[in-house]
């Protein structure tokens, strides 16, 4: 690990005033942000510590939905008594993910921002445009078996790997942040990006910002029936081959409103709302559940290892809609 400077501060104020310093990086649980400093991949001048910071590890309601705190722990927020109430599938999504002892560390805020687990990407004796831009994507013909299959490019087949993402991508979420030219408001669609020719930018944040909180709008449509499926190679402590986040509303057996999410294909959280929409007046089934899965994920492709994640993710999406129409697992009692 490089040298670094190492700053505490104790407001809002005072954090953006350090991050403006080129390079710095705000640090809170630091799961994902050391490894990468410890392995090489990362080496930014200074870390500001953002812990002391009062409120933003709250959860609280807000404006008919909730907000989700920058600093709350990945676990306050799985066990959040609101959280479990009114977004049951947001819940599943983050106790799918990592370890309980990397859940009681990890923030809210450091979720979203979380990198690739691609192995070139940590591997800093191989050539990786996400690390170093230009230097290739040896993943393409190489070790890919968890990489992507939509929305990639020439210069890059990585995933985005958080489970808590996908919920928050087909809950509609909204990302809020602050800098030192004041606050703006980040749809959750907007705030990931495809890798396109720009692989090594990863979200829409600018530098200097701080992520302050998310916002859930009110999902109580979605409450009786969403369910969050995730297909891995171990039960515990491993990334998604294929996750899926569902949601529906239901009149008896007829669709309303829907909501699928993918996580473990491309390099953000992957939605198609047209998919969903094509759902709407159908009967609750196999068959219209095989043809949303078709439209989501039309122009999919495999690279060789990954190729059964096609299939895969077909199977995914149809299992998490069958298993939502049974119902929430904790609107039953479990």
């Amino acid at each position: 690990m490089k040298p670094f400077a190492f700053a505490q501060a104790r407001d809002v104020d005072g954090v953006l005033s350090l991050l403006a310093a080129e390079g710095a990086r705000p640090v809170a649980g630091g799961t994902n942000l050391l490894d990468l400093m410890k392995e090489g991949v990362m080496a930014p001048p200074q870390l500001v510590d953002i812990n002391a910071i009062q409120g933003l590890d709250q959860i609280e309601e807000f404006e008919g939905g909730l907000r989700l705190g920058a600093l709350a722990r990945n676990a306050d927020t799985a066990y959040h008594a609101l959280v479990r109430e009114r977004y049951p599938l947001l819940s599943s999504a983050i106790l799918a993910g990592a370890s309980p002892q990397l859940r009681n560390m990890a923030t809210n805020g450091g979720n979203l921002l979380q990198r690739t687990r691609c192995v070139y990407f940590y591997d800093v004796g191989t050539p990786c445009n996400k690390r170093e831009p230009g230097t290739g994507c040896p993943a393409k013909n190489g070790i890919n078996r968890q990489l992507a299959i939509l929305g990639t490019s020439e210069q890059c087949i990585a995933t985005h790997p958080s489970d808590m993402c996908v919920a928050l991508r087909a809950l509609d979420a909204t990302v809020h942040v602050k800098s030192s030219q004041g606050e703006r408001k980040i749809p959750f669609a907007e705030f990931h990006r495809l890798p396109g020719d720009r692989p090594e930018i990863d979200a829409t944040l600018q530098p200097g910002e701080l992520i302050t909180h998310i916002t859930l709008p009110d999902a109580a449509r979605f409450v009786d029936h969403s369910a969050y499926i995730k297909v891995r190679d171990r039960l515990s402590y491993a990334f998604a081959l294929v996750s899926v986040a569902a949601a529906l509303e239901l009149d008896g057996g007829t669709i309303r409103a829907a909501r699928i999410a993918l996580g473990g294909v491309a390099h953000k959280p992957w939605r198609v709302e047209e998919a969903e929409q094509e759902l709407v007046g159908k009967q609750a089934g196999d068959a219209a559940f095989e043809a949303a899965a078709e439209r989501i994920l039309q122009g999919a492709r495999g690279y060789g290892q990954n190729d059964f994640k096609l299939p895969l993710a077909k199977n995914a999406i149809v299992q998490a809609l069958t298993t939502a129409v049974r119902g929430t697992a904790h609107a039953k009692g479990e």
